[in-house]
C-alpha cells in the first residue's frame, strides 16, 4: 500500500459491508492522542489556516452590517480587484441552515465585488457560533480604520438589539464602557433613517455626533428631509444647520411716552435685560440733554425713595 494510502487509512473509519465511508470533518479530527492525533491535529490546523476559493453565489450574509452606504464606492473595489486581483481573503463560517452554503463574517465588500466580476472569493473557513461570529466581526471591524464613528456606533447598536450584554460589545470592539455608552447614547437617540440618510460621515467625530443627538433631544419632527448634499460629511452639516437655526424673533412693539399735551416724547423698548430708551431730539426741545445729565441725580431720588 502506497504511503498516501496509509495516511489515508489512519485519517479514515474502517469500512465494513454494511456502513458507509464517514465523512472526516476537517475541524474535528478522529484522533485526539498519541502519534495519530498529532498528526491528524496538524492536519486539521493545516485546513483551517489554508485559503480555499468559494463560489461568490454560494456565500450569504450574517452578523450585522457595519458598512452605511457602501454599494456608493463599491465601483472602485471592483475596479481595484479586476486590475490587481483579490489581495486580502475573506472569513467565512459553514452556513448553519445549509451545509451547502456558507455565511461571511467579515469582507462583505469584498463579497459582493467578487460576484459582481463572477470571480470566486479567496476564504478562509471557520466553524464559529453567533457569539463568536458577531466578537470576530467586531474585532475586525476595530482594527479598520477607516470605519468611521456612526458605523461602529450602529453596529454596537445592533448587538443590542440582538440581546448581547456590554461587556460582549466591549470585546467585540475592544473599548471600555464609557465609550460603548457614548456610542449608544448617540445610536439610541439619532433615528435609524436619519443615520442611513446622512451615511459614514468619515470626517465627523464623536463630539459633534453627540451634539446632533442633543439638537435632536430638543426637535419634534422628522429631521431626514435635512439631509440633503453631495456626500455624507455635507449631508450631516445640513442637518446641524437645519436643527440649529435660531428661532424667530417676535416682534416687540416699543412703548410710547407722550408728555400732558399729547406730544412724543421717546419710545422703551423692553427686552430680556435691558430698556432702551429712544429720545427724538427734534422734539425734545432739549430735554435729552438735559435727562443726560440729572439722569444720576433721579437715581438717587428714586433709592431715597420707596423704589431703592
Amino acid at each position: 500500500m502506497a504511503r498516501k494510502d496509509i495516511l489515508k487509512g489512519l485519517m479514515e473509519a474502517p469500512k465494513t459491508d454494511n456502513t458507509p465511508p464517514a465523512r472526516v470533518d476537517a475541524a474535528k479530527p478522529r484522533y485526539t492522542t498519541g502519534a495519530i492525533g498529532a498528526v491528524s491535529q496538524s492536519i486539521a490546523d493545516l485546513k483551517r489556516r489554508s485559503v480555499i476559493e468559494v463560489d461568490p453565489r454560494l456565500i450569504d450574509t450574517a452578523g450585522f452590517h457595519d458598512r452605511l452606504g457602501e454599494d456608493g464606492d463599491l465601483a472602485a473595489l471592483v475596479e481595484s480587484i479586476r486590475e490587481y486581483g483579490q489581495q486580502v481573503p475573506v472569513l467565512l463560517r459553514p452556513n448553519p441552515n445549509d451545509a451547502e452554503r456558507y455565511q461571511v463574517v467579515y469582507g462583505r465588500r469584498r463579497v459582493a465585488a467578487l460576484k459582481q466580476l463572477a470571480q470566486p472569493v479567496k476564504a478562509l473557513v471557520r466553524v464559529l457560533d453567533d457569539r463568536e461570529l458577531v466578537i470576530a466581526q467586531g474585532q475586525e471591524n476595530s482594527a479598520r480604520k477607516d470605519l468611521t464613528f456612526i458605523e461602529k456606533a450602529n453596529f454596537a447598536r445592533q448587538m443590542v438589539a440582538a440581546g448581547y450584554k456590554r461587556k460582549v460589545i466591549g470585546d467585540a470592539l475592544h473599548m471600555d464602557k464609557t465609550l460603548i455608552s457614548r456610542m449608544l447614547s448617540v445610536a439610541d437617540r439619532t433615528p435609524l433613517p436619519l443615520i442611513e440618510a446622512i451615511g459614514a460621515a468619515p470626517g465627523i467625530g464623536r463630539d459633534r455626533w453627540l451634539a446632533l443627538a442633543d439638537l435632536l433631544d430638543q426637535f419634534r419632527g422628522d429631521a431626514t428631509a435635512l439631509a440633503v448634499g453631495e456626500t455624507s460629511d455635507k449631508r450631516f452639516d445640513a442637518v446641524m444647520r437645519g436643527l440649529s437655526k435660531p428661532k424667530p424673533k417676535t416682534q416687540q412693539t416699543a412703548e410710547t411716552i407722550r408728555s400732558d399735551s399729547g406730544t412724543q416724547i421717546a419710545t422703551a423698548s423692553r427686552k430680556k435685560d435691558k430698556v432702551v430708551l429712544t429720545i427724538n431730539s427734534n422734539n425734545a426741545d432739549g430735554f435729552d440733554d438735559w435727562l443726560v445729565t440729572h439722569l444720576a441725580e433721579i437715581h438717587r431720588n428714586w433709592k431715597d425713595s420707596d423704589g431703592g
